[in-house]
């Protein structure tokens, strides 16, 4: 996977008196992106605990079910992380009910296979974005964000499964691909109505008052990346993008 440039997009006043949270806009930026992945963490877990009743073995059941308390354990360490904040979560999270809530709800699965492309390539999504956003926190949030977006097994287990049903039923494969697009679509398009109402997250990319951001180039640098992931996440399941 390519790696997130650098970035020195840190509060510069901030980072001299080594607080970046004592620049408020920074950190009601950090409490904005902590509470948009507590929610997701949150509805992760509740998706992937729904899923596991729908898992055709007893294994399969297994294997879910532990995602879903990984999944769970992640959205304590943001709630954590969030209350050392001073921050209250459910306030944290609430901006981004509706928008998650929607993209769950467009996308419902109707089966097993969708349930597994959609946690593989739309939780991939999100965390690509989120590493990416990564270069632009202090280093004790950014070591939180990827300690959250480890991978803890679920990758492997929905490729596994989706390969493997293709190759029962090959003519499911195409099914399967316009399932993957319109996720994405889905995806992006509760993104930017997400950016657009939330002024204080949006800064962590585009930088504010006492930090830099990130300037064209390196914004069409992380969309090619994000493309270019999304592109192999596919081809791992043996799909078209």
């Amino acid at each position: 996977m390519t790696t997130p440039p650098q970035s020195t997009g840190m509060p510069a006043g901030a980072a001299a008196e080594g607080d970046p949270f004592s620049d408020p806009e920074y950190r009601a930026a950090v409490v904005d992106l902590l509470g948009a992945m507590a929610y997701g963490e949150l509805t992760a877990f509740s998706r992937l605990a729904a899923d596991a009743e729908l898992a055709p073995t007893v294994e399969d059941k297994a294997a879910l079910a532990h995602q879903a308390v990984s999944e769970f354990h992640h959205y304590e360490l943001l709630e954590e992380r969030l209350r050392r904040l001073g921050a209250d979560v459910r306030a944290a999270m609430q901006p981004f009910v509706a928008a998650v809530d929607d993209f769950h709800d467009r996308t419902r699965p109707s089966s097993w296979l969708e349930g597994l492309v959609k946690a593989y390539v739309g939780d991939g999504i999100a965390t690509d974005f989120y590493r990416e956003i990564g270069a632009y926190l202090d280093t004790d949030t950014r070591d939180l964000v990827h300690e959250v977006l480890q991978d803890m097994g679920q990758a492997e287990f929905a490729v596994r499964a989706v390969r493997a049903a293709i190759e029962r039923d090959p003519a499911s494969a195409g099914r399967l691909a316009l399932w993957g697009r319109r996720l994405v679509g889905e995806a992006l398009s509760q993104a930017q109505r997400v950016a657009a109402e939330r002024d204080a997250l949006g800064s962590l990319l585009i930088g504010g008052a006492n930090r830099t951001g990130a300037d064209l180039a390196e914004v069409g640098g992380m969309l090619a990346r994000l493309t270019d992931e999304h592109t192999r996440r596919m081809g791992r399941l043996g799909l078209s993008s």
